[in-house]
């Protein structure tokens, strides 16, 4: 019988993904990584123990890489993969109007499809280690109430919310616990992209254009080490997302506003 605990994380290869599975090691976890980008992982797992961590080449969007992955991983770990993050994803912001088909499926693909794909792949090896095995999403503060210049992101987020609170009721027999993890604007490279194709600005000029703050990564890590060895449903990070969690259940209509005060002045953070 082993004597640690294992967690597979999509997006492994940088940013919030590779401060996750950092923060996992430092608790003496067996870390999985799962992307698409091999070099990533490999970088990743440079700054990991020797012999802790394990990497699966895996895109999201298609099930049958799930299944590889996952049943690769738990041989890797020897047998039992006590959590998963749902964590990889992609920004897309700006005016619906403005915006792709091609832009939109991918973004509903990766952020939305590979989260209920990867549910359901992972459902029996979370039902083998329970209970006490946990499955916790990367949501955002953009699933909590939407905002001007981020219709698809927002879509994609809210059914993230939707999935974790659906699964928190139908996995609870089988002693699976479902969190989410909603941060605002994390400080990773992904803010060095532009919102979508017909924008070449940096999201991270329009973030700060906007006054809200970066959360730094760590700090986001540090809730998902919390959220997987918590209790609570929901776990917003940052400023913003604290402020919009309290507002939208007790000023809804402060917020409704106020985000339309930006959205006149030109402060879509992703338009």
């Amino acid at each position: 019988m082993i004597d640690y605990k294992s967690i597979f994380i999509t997006g492994g290869g940088s940013g919030l993904g590779r401060a996750i599975a950092r923060r996992f090691s430092q608790g003496g976890w067996f870390v999985g990584l799962g992307d698409i980008d091999k070099d990533g992982m490999a970088g990743t797992g440079a700054s990991l123990p020797d012999g802790t961590w394990s990497s699966h080449t895996l895109d999201v969007r298609e099930p049958e890489q799930w299944d590889r992955a996952l049943k690769d991983f738990n041989e890797a770990c020897g047998g039992r993969i006590d959590a998963m993050a749902n964590n990889a994803g992609v920004p897309l912001g700006g005016a619906l109007a403005d915006l792709t088909t091609a832009e939109i499926d991918r973004t509903l693909a990766i952020n939305l499809g590979g989260v209920i794909y990867g549910a359901r792949a992972a459902y029996p090896y979370l039902k083998e280690a329970a209970p006490g095995s946990c499955l916790v999403n990367t949501c955002s503060a953009a699933g909590i109430y939407g905002q001007a210049g981020m219709s698809v992101y927002c879509a994609s987020k809210f059914g993230v919310r939707g999935i974790t609170e659906s699964l928190d009721i139908e996995w609870a027999a089988d002693g699976i616990r479902v969190t989410d993890v909603m941060p605002s604007f994390i400080d990773t490279p992904l803010l060095a992209q532009a919102s979508h194709a017909h924008d070449n600005r940096p999201i991270r000029d329009r973030v700060a254009d906007a006054g809200l703050e970066f959360t730094p990564v760590e700090d986001v890590a540090e809730t998902f080490w919390r959220a997987v060895n918590g209790t609570k449903l929901h776990n917003p990070v940052g400023k913003t997302a604290h402020t919009l969690a309290r507002a939208a259940r007790w000023m809804p209509d402060y917020i409704r506003k106020r985000s339309r005060e930006l959205a006149d002045r030109g402060l879509r953070p992703m338009g």
